[in-house]
């Protein structure tokens, strides 16, 4: 019995290939251009320019009707930062089964990348992200979440209320991810594998957009180029959200290709700037943040910026789970004692996690446990 299935391609019209020629539907899990044919794999096109040997390998999987071989060769497949070899194809072929989130992220190798998404709910960055999202949410604007991961933001969105939301990220395994274990199975997502230096998937906006990405800018060399694509996604009157751009003169903002705060503010003009610990704080005490001046931003960690031509009211329930969210105790306490998932997260999470998260499971965790994420909206299988 498959483990994966081939997905009708029709509805994925919308899209367009790396060269931005619109795409068909010539199989019910392949789209053409009329000259290239591109694998679509669990409802997710794979459309990354420059790899032609992967994809028509995925996409002779598909035509001799084996979609467990497509997935297995387009799981293997990473992004440039990416400095660990690929699983070995057995391994792959076993994580198509996975019962767990935990166990998938495993199979496929992720390594630290596994941590950061299976403890994302509880990290100061993604209390970050939902405080940026509370101060300009969406507001029933299609939500186009970039470098989108494991599906984290649109996941939450979605058990918002949220529709129209579309992820689109440059590794396939992490989509992969995101639509076999976070996103709920009953509300469609349209998810894409695609390279943001390259032409995007997504046609010009018909209406306004809100356009996000969260923790991933800073690994970008031309950013000026992603941002200028995303206002254009967004559209005059949409929003555009940056999160967690790493501040190249703060001691902990070195990872990948940081800038100082005011050369992040000169990408988005006009945008209202917040301290990354400003927005922490804010989303662990139920409150929405306060934007920074540019002499606060210095100090900084890391810069948030949104720009929201619609100027929609912000929406503070954003701040936390949807109501008929079912709530579980927070996996980083064993035994009642919290414990870190590694060294490395707990140097990059550890100082700013603990200010919401005590040390010991309290007697009486009281009203405030879901903002403090002792309580969390984890998904069915964590």
């Amino acid at each position: 019995m498959t483990a994966v299935r081939a997905v009708p391609a029709a509805t994925a019209t919308r899209w367009r290939g790396p060269d931005g020629t619109p795409l068909h539907a010539d199989t019910s899990c392949t789209l053409t251009d009329g000259v290239r044919r591109w694998p679509v794999v669990d409802s997710i096109p794979w459309l990354r320019p420059d790899r032609d040997d992967l994809r028509e390998q995925a996409v002779a999987a598909l035509d001799a009707g084996d979609p467990d071989q497509a997935a297995v060769t387009l799981l293997a497949d990473s992004d440039d930062w990416w400095d660990g070899p690929p699983p070995p194809a057995d391994q792959l072929r076993a994580a198509l089964r996975a019962s767990t989130l935990r166990d998938a992220v495993e199979l496929l190798g992720f390594g630290r990348v596994g941590v950061y998404f299976l403890h994302r709910w509880s990290d100061p960055s993604w209390l970050a992200a939902l405080a940026l999202t509370a101060a300009h949410p969406p507001h029933g604007r299609p939500v186009v979440d970039l470098a989108c991961g494991a599906g984290h933001l649109l996941r939450h969105l979605v058990l918002h209320g949220h529709r129209d939301l579309t992820g689109v990220d440059v590794v396939f395994a992490k989509l992969w991810l995101a639509r076999r274990f976070v996103l709920p199975p009953d509300v469609p997502v349209a998810l894409v594998c695609a390279d943001l230096t390259a032409p995007w998937p997504l046609p010009p906006p018909a209406a306004p957009r809100h356009v996000a990405c969260h923790d991933a800018l800073y690994f970008l060399a031309d950013k000026a180029a992603v941002v200028t694509a995303a206002l254009a996604c967004a559209g005059p009157d949409g929003a555009v959200l940056l999160g967690h751009l790493h501040n190249a003169q703060h001691p902990a903002g070195t990872t990948g290709l940081p800038l100082s705060p005011d050369s992040w503010t000169a990408l988005l003009p006009g945008a209202t700037a917040y301290t990354e610990e400003e927005l922490t704080v804010a989303a662990a005490a139920g409150q929405l943040p306060a934007p920074a001046d540019p002499a606060a931003l210095i100090g900084t960690e890391a810069v948030g910026l949104a720009r929201d031509a619609g100027d929609a009211p912000a929406d503070a329930a954003l701040l936390g789970p949807a109501p008929a969210s079912p709530l579980r105790p927070n996996p980083l306490y064993t035994d009642g004692v919290r414990c870190w998932p590694d060294p490395r997260w707990a140097a990059e999470y550890g100082d700013r996690a603990a200010a919401y998260l005590p040390e010991r499971w309290p007697t009486d965790p009281g009203p405030d446990a879901v903002r403090r994420r002792l309580l969390l909206d984890l998904p069915e299988r964590w």
